[in-house]
């Protein structure tokens, strides 16, 4: 019996388990589980500390482009088996997992490649946004480099 791709996305306001992503996308017919880990880090702007992010999304669209986006990867690394990504929402404190992405492949290579593609195209086109929120009480909305229209990426490359 062949086994199915799967692609699951699922927002949460509770902590995220890493284990639970990657046994997700396991499978007996794949040698590699690509795994990917967004912690909140500790950050100087403006010389206010980070002590936090704060994740809003516009949930009735991100499935349609999760969807959209395992389509795009399958195109161009068609071995791929399993794709999942558990993303926070609502508050994240420093050091804590705002989101765990894993891909099966039969091998690395593809499912290394497609973590790294994913994990741009998921800032650049799902609507999910966050608000840094610093030690002075202050709060700003961040824009993703990623994204066509912003600002700030104009003259960057996501990385």
């Amino acid at each position: 019996m062949t086994e199915e791709p799967r692609d699951v996305f699922r927002l949460s306001r509770d902590w995220l388990s890493v284990q639970e992503v990657v046994d997700s996308v396991s499978s007996p017919s794949c040698g590699a589980v690509s795994v990917f880990l967004g912690t909140t880090r500790e950050d100087r702007v403006d010389g206010r500390k980070v002590i936090g992010l704060e994740y809003e999304a516009y949930e009735p669209m991100v499935q349609s482009q999760f969807s959209r986006l395992c389509a795009d990867m399958r195109s161009r690394w068609p071995a791929l088996m399993h794709v999942c990504i558990h993303h926070r929402l609502g508050w994240v404190k420093v050091g804590e997992a705002s989101v765990v992405m894993a891909i099966s492949s039969p091998h690395r290579h593809a499912g290394q490649q497609a973590v790294q593609y994913c994990i741009s195209q998921l800032k650049a086109s799902v609507p999910i946004w966050k608000k840094e929120v610093y030690d002075t009480q202050e709060a700003s909305w961040k824009e993703n480099p990623e994204c066509d229209w912003s600002q700030s990426g104009a003259a960057q490359s996501p990385t």
